[in-house]
């Protein structure tokens, strides 16, 4: 039994006393406990060690004191075990040199066996859920398939992934057919995760935001809520379309996702009413506010909170916490959400 399950009982949408809190890339750069970590061994060795990537998970939790762990881990682990080589440079970002430019290149991803692939985050899950010992609920999560095509299409990081986009709009049966493939691997993967310890899943589509509404319905949308249907009876499934505060409403309306993350390019009244008020919200932070002395921050997070209100609320960033930030500052907005009270 869990000793701390705010987050489970606010996904669904049980009565609770003060909103669960959690931060995206909580497991990470702005701890000095992981750069020492991070110092001594490459990326996908932190990643690929379960033992690794357990000490990382938990850290936060011991050092920030968070209502729930998210698994460390990478959304281009998917392109990895589809076949797909996946560099990673510290401080560039990922370069996945063979790119997706044909049909051919679709048909030889093999989408066999994928959790026997990803068997190392599975067994991070597991270990780590066990050193937890029930403190507080675990978090998988990956990344969805727009976001992932992305990423395959481009090579590397984008401000626009232009490139992306025009293989989209140029050859859409080619793009349907690389989403299926990754839907189809992300399901399994994402299955494997549950029975492997998982209390939830979170699906991160950080660049859907750069789809018009008309070409998020057709892109993005269909493919996330495949996975939430497809997990729904595992685990509560959280979706989080960065900059897509348009698809709330039509998302909210699909019992099978459990709750729907927000960025700070939305209000939280006009969120709460776009979701018809009828799914959990979670965000909506500007990460660069805790940049902030932490007096501020505190003032600042009693008011998002006042706004979206204790119930059916995650409390939570609008996207990852920045490098730069003092652990100080990451435990003030987390300390001001376990202060709250209505």
């Amino acid at each position: 039994m869990l000793k701390n399950n705010l987050l489970l009982k606010t996904l669904r949408k049980e009565k609770v006393s003060r909103p669960p809190v959690w931060m995206m890339r909580q497991a990470g750069r702005y701890l000095p406990q992981y750069i020492k970590l991070r110092d001594k061994y490459d990326f996908f060795t932190r990643v690929q060690t379960p033992e690794l990537a357990c000490e990382i998970t938990i850290q936060p939790v011991d050092i920030v004191g968070v209502d729930a762990a998210i698994i460390f881990s990478d959304i281009l682990v998917i392109p990895q075990a589809l076949g797909m080589t996946v560099l990673m440079e510290e401080g560039k970002g990922p370069l996945l040199p063979n790119t997706i430019k044909s049909l051919k290149d679709i048909e030889s991803l093999d989408e066999t066996g994928i959790t026997e692939k990803l068997d190392y985050v599975l067994k991070a899950l597991t270990l780590t859920k066990k050193e937890l010992n029930n403190r507080v609920p675990l978090i998988g999560f990956a990344g969805a398939p727009f976001t992932l095509l992305c990423y395959m299409i481009e090579g590397k990081g984008s401000k626009g992934f232009e490139k992306a986009k025009a293989f989209c709009f140029s050859q859409p049966e080619l793009a349907h057919q690389l989403l299926s493939k990754i839907t189809r691997a992300t399901i399994a993967y994402l299955k494997g995760q549950a029975q492997a310890g998982a209390d939830v899943v979170q699906v991160f589509d950080s660049w859907s935001g750069l789809l018009s509404p008309v070409d998020f319905d057709r892109f993005a949308s269909p493919y996330l809520v495949e996975i939430a249907d497809a997990l729904a009876s595992h685990v509560p499934v959280i979706l989080f379309p960065k900059g897509s505060s348009y698809a709330l409403h039509s998302l909210s309306g699909h019992k099978s996702v459990s709750g729907i993350g927000i960025d700070w390019s939305i209000q939280p009244d006009k969120a709460r009413k776009e979701s018809q008020n009828n799914i959990v919200l979670q965000g909506n932070f500007d990460p660069s506010k805790l940049s902030m002395p932490p007096a501020e921050i505190k003032k600042e997070v009693t008011k998002m909170i006042k706004a979206f209100g204790v119930q059916s609320y995650i409390a939570n960033l609008g996207h990852g916490i920045l490098p730069h930030i003092p652990v100080d500052h990451a435990k003030a907005f987390v300390d001001a959400v376990k202060e709250y009270s209505e």
